[in-house]
């Protein structure tokens, strides 16, 4: 490339692209599709997230108004989306399969006890799983990214020295093309790196909390089962 070649339009992002060598190319349609995937993620889990929290508020809200468990689990529905409802739902069908068949000794309560507590912490390790759903592929492109860029960056900042090599000539307008469309794909590769790493690390968070939420609800559950038992047996 001679220097009558080289305009500042020779590197906007568009031109870099073009005129990059088919390799650096491929890594930067990979990495753009890895970053268009994980602020689709990103996205998702943000609506998901800011949905099961509220309608968890509203949920916790009706139970504290002084309401049966009874009525407040007859109001979520026979399949209630979300998992408190469930999980009420669950620890009261125990308890009504329980009564049905009558509990007439303290070993038949404890086994009663029990029973609810699997069902419930079967119902916390689903509704976890469903939640952490996606934030692998985010630490996937987190880490990846990076490194994939630098790998491009590494195949152009070669083929710049081939350039020198093959046209005999160390001016700027041989070296600078080749190595912006280099550092290009360093750059997309931070681009992709950056929000995914940011993002993983909230949502984690964000799981984290929303299951210790579901924890505390079991609790409340499990405790609220032997004062009834107290009260009915």
């Amino acid at each position: 490339m001679d220097t009558a070649a080289v305009t500042p339009e020779s590197f906007n992002f568009i031109a870099l692209f073009l005129r990059a060598d088919w390799v650096v190319k491929l890594v930067m349609i990979g990495l753009g599709m890895a970053s268009l995937w994980s602020w689709t993620v990103i996205l998702d889990k943000a609506f998901r997230l800011a949905t099961l929290n509220r309608e968890a508020n509203r949920f916790e809200d009706e139970v504290a108004a002084g309401k049966s468990l009874e009525d407040v689990a007859q109001a979520a529905g026979e399949r209630p989306r979300h998992a408190l409802p469930r999980m009420l739902q669950g620890a009261l069908r125990e308890w009504r399969d329980a009564r049905s068949k009558g509990l007439t000794t303290d070993t038949q309560a404890a086994f009663l006890i029990q029973r609810i507590d699997r069902v419930l912490d079967a119902a916390i390790a689903r509704e976890s799983a469903r939640v952490e759903e996606g934030l692998g592929s985010l630490a996937i492109v987190a880490t990846a990214s990076p490194f994939i860029g630098l790998f491009g960056t590494v195949w152009g900042i070669m083929n710049a020295f081939q350039s020198i090599a093959i046209q005999k000539n160390t001016s700027l307008a041989v070296v600078a093309p080749p190595i912006a469309q280099a550092l290009f794909a360093t750059a997309i590769g931070l681009a992709a790196a950056i929000p995914a790493y940011i993002a993983f690390n909230k949502f984690s968070t964000d799981a984290s909390k929303f299951s210790g939420r579901l924890e505390s609800f079991a609790d409340d559950l499990s405790t609220a089962i032997p004062r009834r038992l107290a009260e009915k047996v």
